[in-house]
C-alpha cells in the first residue's frame, strides 16, 4: 500500500528496474513534478486531507508505478534513437503480472565488407561527423560561459548580487547540460534525459541555492562543458587529417602527373609516386574514407557515454 510521495517514487525506481537510467530519470522527474503540484492543488481544496487518502486519488488517475513504468518502456519501443528499436529495447508483454520482461532480440550478422561499406549509410556515423565537428564551437561557447561564470561568481561573493548571480549561474550550466544531451540523443543516438530534473518549487532562495551547490551532478555538467573544448579540438584535428590524407592520396595522380606536385620535398630533391603504385594510393584513400566513418562513429559513441557518465545521475 503506497501512502507518500516518496513511496511511490520508490516503487516506480523499482519497477523501472533494469531500465536506461536516462528514462528513469525522466520518470522520477515526470512523477515527482505530477504529485507535487497535485498535492499542492488537493491541499488548497480541502486542507484537511491527508496525505495517504491524497496519493490514492492520484494513483487513480495518474496510475500506479506499475502501470507508469510499462507505459515509459512501451514509448521507449517507439521513440528510440535513430528508429533503432532492436538495441537495448525490451518486448513488453501484455501479461499484468509481469509487465516487461526482457526478451533479447537476436540480429542478423552482416559480412564484413557490407558492414565496411554499409557506413555511408548509417545516419549515426553522419550524425556522429556533425556532431564532433559541432563540438569545437560549442565547446569554445561552454568553455567561454563556464570560465566566466565561475571567474565572476567568485568576484562577486563578497557583494550582494553574488549569491543570486551564482544560483542563477549554476541554473545556467543545468541548462546547458540539458541542451548538450539532446544534442547528443539527436545526433549520435544515446539516449539522454529530454527534460529537467525536478525542482521543488517551494523551496526559497537559499534552499535552492543549497541544493544547486549539494548537488554533485550541477558540477559534473560544469566539468563536462569545460573539457568540451580540449576534446572537440582533439576530435577535430583528427577528422580534418584523416580527411586531408585520404583526399591527397585519392588526387595524387593528378597531382603528380598534371600539376607536377611532389610527394615530399627533402634537402631540394623533389619525390613523386611511381606511376604503377598511383592505383593503389586512390584505392587506399577511397578505403581511408570509409574507415574515417567507422572511426567518427566510434568517436561518437565514445563521447556521448562519457556525456552519459556526467550528465545523467545512476539508477538508485
Amino acid at each position: 500500500m503506497i501512502t507518500s510521495k516518496k513511496a511511490y517514487i520508490n516503487h516506480l525506481k523499482k519497477a523501472l528496474s533494469g531500465c536506461d537510467r536516462a528514462i528513469v530519470q525522466d520518470a522520477i522527474a515526470d512523477a515527482e513534478e505530477y504529485l507535487f503540484d497535485t498535492l499542492k492543488s488537493m491541499e488548497k481544496e480541502d486542507p484537511e486531507i491527508d496525505e495517504p487518502e491524497a496519493i490514492r486519488k492520484i494513483i487513480e488517475t495518474y496510475g500506479t508505478p506499475e502501470e507508469v513504468a510499462l507505459a515509459y518502456k512501451r514509448i521507449e519501443l517507439n521513440t528510440s534513437p535513430y528508429g533503432d528499436k532492436a538495441k537495448d529495447s525490451q518486448i513488453i508483454s501484455e501479461n499484468k503480472e509481469d509487465p516487461s520482461p526482457q526478451i533479447p532480440i537476436q540480429k542478423a550478422k552482416r559480412k564484413w565488407y557490407k558492414s565496411f561499406f554499409g557506413i555511408m549509410a548509417q545516419p549515426r556515423a553522419w550524425g556522429s561527423l556533425l556532431y564532433l565537428l559541432l563540438l569545437l564551437p560549442l565547446g569554445i561557447i561552454y568553455f567561454t560561459w563556464a570560465i566566466t561564470g565561475i571567474s565572476l561568481s567568485v568576484g562577486l561573493i563578497v557583494l550582494i548580487v553574488g549569491l543570486p548571480f551564482m544560483w542563477l549561474f549554476l541554473l545556467s550550466v543545468r541548462g546547458l547540460a540539458l541542451m548538450e544531451g539532446k544534442l547528443v540523443e539527436a545526433l549520435v543516438g544515446i539516449r539522454m534525459p529530454r527534460r529537467q530534473v525536478f525542482s521543488n518549487k517551494s523551496l526559497n532562495f537559499w534552499g535552492r541555492l543549497k541544493n544547486q551547490l549539494g548537488d554533485k551532478y550541477t558540477w559534473l555538467s560544469l566539468i563536462y562543458l569545460i573539457i568540451c573544448l580540449p576534446l572537440g579540438i582533439f576530435y577535430s584535428s583528427i577528422i580534418i587529417s584523416l580527411v586531408a590524407v585520404s583526399l591527397y592520396l585519392i588526387a595524387t595522380p593528378v597531382l603528380n602527373l598534371v600539376f607536377h606536385w611532389p610527394l615530399f620535398i627533402d634537402s631540394g630533391f623533389l619525390y613523386y609516386l611511381p606511376v604503377w603504385l598511383m592505383p593503389f594510393a586512390v584505392i587506399a584513400g577511397i578505403l581511408l574514407i570509409f574507415g574515417i566513418m567507422h572511426l567518427v562513429k566510434v568517436l561518437g559513441t565514445l563521447q556521448g557515454r562519457l556525456a552519459k557518465v556526467m550528465l545523467v545521475r545512476p539508477n538508485r
